[in-house]
């Protein structure tokens, strides 16, 4: 990993993808460069919600080189690490300030049993991965692995535990083992195996699809097992255990309900109804909800390199479907809990792409474009835009896996594009969302018809006002010109994310292909007029 890697900025892209940030509007006349006018509306004064930085949210599933070379190399390893974690892969995601990571699983999870995972390396027991692969785990990476891990990159932690293949009893047990004090046998075994201070557990997913491959179980059925679940996990830890079953915690851990995925849309609505009418006994403080942004062909079958504009397109036209997707299911949430008690967790999602050539069908590695980096900040746009009850969510997947942050291969890494999205939001967290109004333009390609234009505002903490602003169209230019209530800004500052092309990847060989590039936009008498290239992300600060 070069010095500076994660502080300086990385590359110049050629002029005509960064000459419209340089000049006014009307200088475009007779350039030969398509450009379309497009009016921004922000109120400034107005008080939004709270983006909940947990939506930046990372996954980390027992999957192809997810875990093993993406995260852990082992302590014996040449490649650096600390006590066997990749010290390049920390640092990476340090800088992204990820706020939680959802652990083992997905599917893995449902089959997986935290005993095996514990003490003595190499006597741990080796088993087969049944869900991805039929490969050999050799449970090196447990929880004390991912406890470190988390520790170390500054993130906290969202377990999923076994509900298809596994126990209460079992749950319970690994709950008090990782967040027990005193001198109970469980924490007194953790202490034995080198963590004498009980964990924390931010988030407690209750089963994962449960509707699929968490069990193939009806609604009614996982409910009647959620509801045990929820009554009997507890979480130990002096800082969030409840003063007694009666009384809630000043910090309680976030319990996350199986919600829905396509085809099993009626999760939410029975889950809800169960919710609605719960007792003090048990309780659970969210729901999650999965989709995957698909193209034409379907999973695993769309390229994720060499394709052309028509799979541009039809990914965004899916990407869109997600939000409507979302919209359905929070209207079943209002309905049973109209002051958003209960979270909308959408802690699966990202795109699914072709394997990469000459890799196990089942690691689900593959490429991550230009094009996953728009799919990206789109969903970030509408996660923001529902704020109030999206507070939790986790792209798939964190290293090698799906639309990962990271891909690593030996002692080498690199950072996706979508990596960058995620770098380039980082002023979001925790900021508040602000009344966005925007005339988004059209992008056409043959018979899909999309916005132009996609975007969020938010003010910072220290009161810094932020804007994002995608330019969906492959080949136009979007000249946003802002109008900002109570604020009149001098100068805008930040960076823009675009390529030569839709499917531009960054590979081992030339891993700056894609990178943010800063750009600086003097405003003209409190007129702020932003020329987004195409095909291309932008975060400014307001000054």
């Amino acid at each position: 990993m070069r010095r500076g890697r994660f502080t300086r900025i990385r590359k110049i892209l050629p002029i005509t993808a960064l000459i419209g940030f340089l000049l006014p509007i009307d200088c475009w006349a007779g350039s030969g460069i398509d450009a379309s006018e497009i009016k921004l509306h922000i109120d400034s004064q107005a008080s939004g919600p709270t983006i909940n930085s947990n939506i930046f949210g990372q996954f980390v599933e027992h999957l192809g080189a997810n875990v093993y070379g993406g995260i852990w190399v082992g302590p014996d390893s040449p490649i650096p690490n600390v006590r066997g974690i990749r010290s390049d892969v920390v640092a990476a995601l340090k800088h992204i300030k990820v706020p939680n990571v959802r652990w083992p699983g997905g599917c893995y999870a449902e089959e997986y049993h935290w005993r095996k995972g514990i003490g003595a390396t190499d006597q741990r027991p080796e088993t087969i991965n049944i869900a991805w692969g039929n490969v050999v785990e050799t449970n090196a990476f447990g929880t004390h692995e991912f406890f470190d891990f988390i520790d170390q990159i500054g993130s906290e932690a969202f377990l999923n535990i076994n509900v298809g293949s596994g126990t209460v009893q079992e749950a319970t047990e690994w709950l008090e083992y990782i967040t027990g004090s005193g001198s109970t046998t469980l924490a007194r075994e953790r202490k034995a195996n080198g963590h004498a201070e009980p964990w924390k557990v931010q988030f407690l997913g209750i089963g994962n699809e449960s509707w699929a491959c968490g069990g193939a179980m009806s609604a009614e059925t996982y409910i009647a097992l959620m509801k045990r679940y929820a009554m009997f996990v507890r979480n130990l830890h002096p800082e969030q255990m409840a003063p007694n079953r009666f009384v809630s915690s000043k910090s309680p851990m976030i319990r996350i309900a199986v919600g829905p995925g396509e085809g099993f849309e009626d999760y939410t609505e029975e889950v809800m109804k169960a919710w609605k009418t719960h007792d003090n006994r048990w309780n659970i403080e969210g729901l999650s909800l999965h989709r995957y942004t698909m193209g034409p062909r379907g999973a695993m079958r769309d390229p994720g390199t060499d394709f052309g504009e028509a799979d541009y397109a039809a990914f965004i036209e899916n990407t869109y479907a997600m939000e409507a997707f979302i919209d359905k299911h929070i209207a079943i949430m209002d309905k049973y809990d109209p002051q958003n008690e209960v979270l909308l967790a959408v802690d699966e999602w990202g795109t699914w792409l072709q394997p990469m050539a000459d890799t196990n069908m089942l690691f689900l590695k593959q490429q991550n474009s230009l094009r996953d980096a728009v799919v990206a900040a789109i969903h970030l746009n509408m996660f923001v835009r529902k704020a109030n009850r999206i507070r939790l969510a986790n792209i798939a997947q964190l290293a090698n896996v799906l639309q990962a942050m990271i891909l690593t291969e030996d002692e080498k890494m690199l950072l996706t594009p979508t990596y960058h999205i995620f770098e380039m939001y980082v002023p979001f967290q925790n900021a508040q969302a602000l009344p966005v109004t925007l005339e988004q333009g059209q992008y056409q390609f043959e018979n899909i018809m999309l916005p132009q234009v996609d975007g969020i505002a938010a003010k910072s903490k220290d009161g810094h006002l932020y804007l994002a602003l995608t330019n969906i169209d492959a080949h136009r230019v979007a000249a946003v010109s802002t109008n900002i209530d109570g604020f009149k800004p001098s100068l805008a500052t930040g960076h823009v994310l675009t390529a030569p092309g839709v499917d531009t990847v960054n590979t081992f060989e030339n891993p700056d292909a894609v990178v943010p590039v800063a750009v600086t936009v003097p405003a003209e008498s409190g007129k702020l007029i932003l020329h987004l290239p195409p095909r291309s992300v932008t975060v400014v600060r307001m000054q």
